[in-house]
C-alpha cells in the first residue's frame, strides 16, 4: 500500500511540473511575435510608399545637409529608393532580396552596391531601402530591463541573410506596447558601428524618426524622417534594374 501511496505522489509531483513548465513557456513573450509586433511601428503595409528626409546636426542640433527621398516598399524583399534632392538628382537605388544596384542618370548600367553603402552622415542604403526586422533577423529575448524609467525588453537580433547593412542588432522595446525605442548596431566583423534612437508620435502612434549616433560619441546625428506613409504597389516592371537604366524619370 505504502508503494502505491509513493508512485501516486511521485505522478502526482512529474505531472504538476509538467503543467509549471507549459505554463511558464506560455508566459515567455516569443522572440519573432516580438519583432513583428515591433515592425509594425514602421511598417504600415505590405506595399507602401514612404517619404523620407535625411538631415544630419552638429552636436548642438544645428541642422547641417539634408537629402530627400521616396522609398517603395515591396512584398518579396524588393524595395525602389528615387533620390530627390538636387545634389542626387535621377539616381536610384533598387533592392530585390540580397541584391543591390546603383542607377546613375545618363549611365544604361547599373552598378551593384552593398546595403552599407552610405548615403548621408550615418545613414547607409539598407537604413531607407528596409523597415522590416522580423524578415531580416531571428530574435533571442535577453530579459527585462530599465530603459531610463521605462519598461523594456531587450531584444538580441542575428542576421539570416547575407546583403544586410547589420550582422548583429541589440535592441529594446518597450515591455507593455513592444513599440521600438533604441538600439545598437553591429557590422560583419562584431564591431559597434553605430546606436539609434526611435521617436514615436500620432494616434496610433508610429516611428516618426530614427535618430542614429557614431559609437565615437562625437555626439553629431543623421536624423532620417518618416515624413508620410501611404499604400502603394508599383508596376512590376520598376523592379528590374535593366528597365531602369532605360528609364531616367518615375512617377
Amino acid at each position: 500500500m505504502n508503494a502505491r501511496i509513493a508512485l501516486t505522489r511521485l505522478a502526482a509531483g512529474l505531472l504538476a511540473g509538467a503543467l509549471l513548465q507549459v505554463g511558464s513557456a506560455r508566459a515567455a513573450p516569443d522572440a519573432q511575435a516580438l519583432l513583428a509586433a515591433a515592425d509594425r511601428y514602421r511598417v504600415e503595409a505590405a506595399d507602401q510608399r514612404v517619404q523620407t528626409r535625411v538631415e544630419t546636426r552638429d552636436a548642438d542640433g544645428t541642422p547641417q545637409k539634408e537629402r530627400l527621398y521616396t522609398v517603395y516598399l515591396q512584398t518579396g524583399r524588393r524595395s525602389l529608393v528615387l533620390m530627390r534632392s538636387p545634389a542626387e538628382a535621377g539616381q536610384k537605388v533598387l533592392m530585390h532580396g540580397d541584391d543591390f544596384w546603383l542607377l546613375m542618370p545618363g549611365s544604361q548600367r547599373a552598378l551593384r552596391i552593398t546595403p552599407a553603402q552610405k548615403l548621408l552622415g550615418e545613414a547607409s542604403v539598407g537604413d531607407i531601402a528596409t523597415l522590416s526586422w522580423s524578415e531580416d533577423y531571428r530574435g533571442e529575448l535577453r530579459g527585462r530591463e530599465d530603459c531610463e524609467g521605462t519598461a523594456c525588453l531587450h531584444l538580441s537580433l542575428q542576421a539570416t541573410r547575407k546583403a544586410v547593412s547589420y550582422q548583429r542588432i541589440e535592441l529594446w522595446i518597450g515591455e507593455r506596447r513592444h513599440e521600438p525605442l533604441r538600439a545598437e548596431l553591429y557590422v560583419q566583423s562584431d564591431k559597434l558601428a553605430k546606436r539609434a534612437r526611435f521617436e514615436l508620435a500620432g494616434t496610433p502612434a508610429r516611428v516618426q524618426a530614427m535618430v542614429l549616433e557614431d559609437h565615437l560619441g562625437s555626439r553629431r546625428t543623421t536624423r532620417v524622417q518618416y515624413l508620410s506613409r501611404e499604400a502603394r504597389t508599383v508596376p512590376e516592371t520598376w523592379m528590374n534594374p535593366m528597365f531602369l537604366a532605360r528609364q531616367p524619370n518615375l512617377d
